[in-house]
């Protein structure tokens, strides 16, 4: 499993995670493309990085909401979740082609994740904006127990699913992430964080807020750049993934 990380999140009045540090232990950058977070000088200086540290490139498009931090849901028709997907990825694309590179796949942000994984609907208008942008990218979603809806749908439209699992956040007996409103959602205890990696390493599973194991087929796991804890133990589990 190779890991991932949500960076490029700072802006000009303000500065969010510590992206330096974290690229040179990732394998997969999830680049904010400005709309949670984010604006074109901070884009390209992330692009800088992934390119001289070898990463791949992902969008990290979002709902557009700076002020939440693209974490509150927002109602949008179905047609304009696949506008605002396709022309945040487009713009990070634009600028990866400044640079010489490309951006590889799509991992929708915050709320969007969220709400891309309990509605079909949402899901579907994102692979069609995944459809629509060069070079076609893979579409990054939540490792579930069962993924068999979401990977009929993908294949309807021709998209590549790469599957991830979190190492610093708590799970439903569902296979849902434990929404961030509730204590202990977000895992700040290193020891908890590198236990949870392992278990994926070695069982391929996590264990639940309510002590369910959830059997998970997970491609990548994702670090949160502006988890300190998790930054603080990037390198041990960089190690322990490799």
């Amino acid at each position: 499993m190779k890991l991932n990380c949500d960076l490029g999140e700072s802006d000009h009045n303000c500065s969010i995670g510590i992206d330096e540090q974290a690229m040179a232990l990732i394998d997969l950058a999830n680049i904010a493309c400005g709309f949670h977070a984010s604006n074109p000088d901070i884009m390209a200086k992330t692009i800088r990085s992934a390119i001289q540290h070898n990463v791949t490139i992902g969008a990290h498009p979002g709902y557009n909401d700076k002020q939440g931090f693209g974490r509150r849901s927002l109602s949008h028709s179905s047609t304009q979740i696949t506008h605002l997907v396709a022309y945040q990825t487009g713009a990070l694309q634009a600028l990866c082609q400044c640079h010489g590179a490309r951006v590889e796949y799509i991992k929708p942000h915050g709320a969007l994740y969220n709400d891309m994984m309990v509605d079909c609907n949402i899901f579907t208008a994102i692979l069609q904006a995944a459809v629509a942008c060069m070079d076609q990218p893979k579409l990054m979603i939540l490792a579930q127990p069962s993924n068999d809806l979401y990977q009929q749908l993908a294949q309807k439209y021709n998209v590549k699913l790469l599957f991830e699992a979190f190492a610093d956040r708590a799970y439903t007996s569902q296979g849902t992430l434990t929404n961030r409103s509730i204590p202990g959602s977000v895992f700040v205890n290193e020891i908890q964080i590198i236990k949870q990696v392992q278990q994926l390493r070695l069982t391929g599973s996590v264990t639940s807020f309510d002590g369910t194991i959830l059997q998970l087929n997970a491609d990548t796991i994702c670090v949160h750049g502006d988890n300190a804890a998790s930054i603080a133990v990037l390198k041990q589990l960089h190690d322990e993934l490799k």
